[in-house]
């Protein structure tokens, strides 16, 4: 069963032990330099005390780049885009609005598995500081990573300044994030609520997508799900399957009640059997506290969670994502919306192209038909000039919605724009 030590492979090299010093956050953060570009991780990994401490000392900087992913809540730095703080992201996500408004955003397209390489020295985007949450080990011994490391912890290897966020309130989780205190140049205790991903019930809509999802999914089937209603409707939906595994990007609270049930064991994948593989933990306080020293969790880099070389030998491997709309080709946008930026590619470009090179895989995208409470079409002629091409329509290869399933791979152009009316909401069939 891998340990930290197993994904060495999949890992930048090391710049070697740090000085690990526990201090305050003021004396952590004024060795930032002034100008640096600093990077800090996703979802409920991001460290929220720290970077309201970054935000309290921001007189002593005329300008700092901050770097990251989704996020679900604002940190504080974001009420001062452009004075100081200017920001950039390789996944779009609401709170960054401010950020764009001001004028204090670039956008980097790139999909998950390549940011290992993007924050590397000499790489493209190469970060000055990394800011990370840690958990609290009580001695001062041994501490574990935040909850979202994939496409940190290369960083955490080899930028210069490395300070950690020790919050009692994150769960040590195990894999790729367990490190020493000399993984760290400073260790500053800071105790704050973890960012939550909670979601509204699925409607009968979701309900709908989710049964025909389910029908897709075989027994010992490997798992990807993306974030969202529908991904936890289908895992509600699971558990009569056997023997499922997962190897994900996400792992999120739909994932406990579908292990509890029995289905899920993870003892038929083809590596890392009687394990659930993810890059990103994000959720409620249940699955943060289900996922502390949880032995049947490990948190993978990047290039190992996503990789395709690596996602590809899945048995039975199953990716589930969603879109904001599908063209008739099969080329599908889950990125733009009604000419603005929404999300970003995230997972979804490595998991569509690991199922479609893996033996028996399967990639569903699932989604409502409609948008706009139902004045708007997803399943469009044509991606439209501002639409982002998330994934092209070489790699489609199942569309549903609460109308059924579109099965593209292998089919003409035309064929495969009868199958997406076939599921296209009805008021707009004649138009498509």
């Amino acid at each position: 069963m891998p340990a930290a030590t197993d994904f060495e492979p999949y890992l930048a090299p090391s710049r070697g032990p740090r000085p690990g010093r526990w201090a305050d956050a003021a004396t952590a953060l004024r060795a930032i330099p002034d100008g640096a570009r600093l990077l800090f991780p996703t979802l409920s990994g991001v460290p929220m005390g720290l970077l309201a401490a970054l935000d309290d000392e921001r007189e002593r900087w005329s300008s700092l780049e901050l770097v990251t992913g989704t996020l679900r809540e604002p940190p504080a730095p974001l009420a001062h885009a452009g004075a100081p703080f200017r920001f950039a992201t390789w996944q779009y996500s609401r709170p960054l609005r401010a950020a764009e408004e001001a004028g204090a955003l670039r956008v980097i397209p790139a999909r998950y598995s390549q940011t290992a390489a993007l924050f590397q020295p000499g790489g493209p985007v190469p970060v000055d500081a990394v800011l990370v949450s840690a958990s609290a080990d009580g001695q001062h011994e041994v501490e574990s990573l935040d909850v979202a490391v994939g496409s940190v912890n290369d960083a955490v290897r080899s930028a210069p300044l490395v300070i950690a966020q020790v919050n009692p309130s994150m769960p040590y989780v195990r894999g790729v994030g367990e490190l020493p205190p000399d993984a760290f140049d400073f260790l500053v205790e800071i105790e704050s609520p973890l960012p939550e991903l909670t979601r509204a019930p699925p409607g009968p809509v979701e309900e709908a997508i989710a049964e025909h999802v389910v029908d897709l999914v075989p027994d010992e089937a490997t798992l990807q799900f993306g974030i969202g209603a529908i991904p936890e409707a289908v895992m509600a939906r699971l558990t009569a399957r056997r023997d499922l595994g997962v190897h994900s990007g996400l792992i999120s609270d739909g994932l406990i009640d579908l292990q509890e049930s029995g289905a899920l064991t993870n003892a038929r994948k083809s590596q890392d059997a009687g394990l659930m593989i993810g890059a990103v933990c994000g959720g409620t306080r249940r699955l943060f506290d289900w996922l502390h020293r949880n032995p049947a969790v490990r948190l993978a880099p990047a290039r190992y969670s996503h990789g395709v070389d690596i996602v590809s030998r899945s048995h039975r491997f199953v990716a589930i994502n969603s879109a904001i709309s599908v063209a008739l080709d099969g080329s599908v946008n889950a990125e733009t919306g009604g000419g603005r930026l929404l999300s970003g590619p995230g997972g979804q470009p490595d998991y569509a192209e690991a199922a479609m090179s893996a033996r028996d895989g399967i990639g569903i995208v699932a989604m409502p038909s409609t948008a706009a409470r139902g004045t708007v079409s997803r399943i469009v002629g044509r991606l439209g000039p501002e639409d982002a091409v998330t994934v092209p329509r070489t790699l489609a290869d199942r569309v549903v919605t609460e109308y059924g399933v579109a099965e593209l791979r292998g089919r003409s152009l035309e064929e495969r724009a009868a199958a997406l009316r076939a599921v296209a909401h009805p008021d707009f069939r004649s138009e498509l």
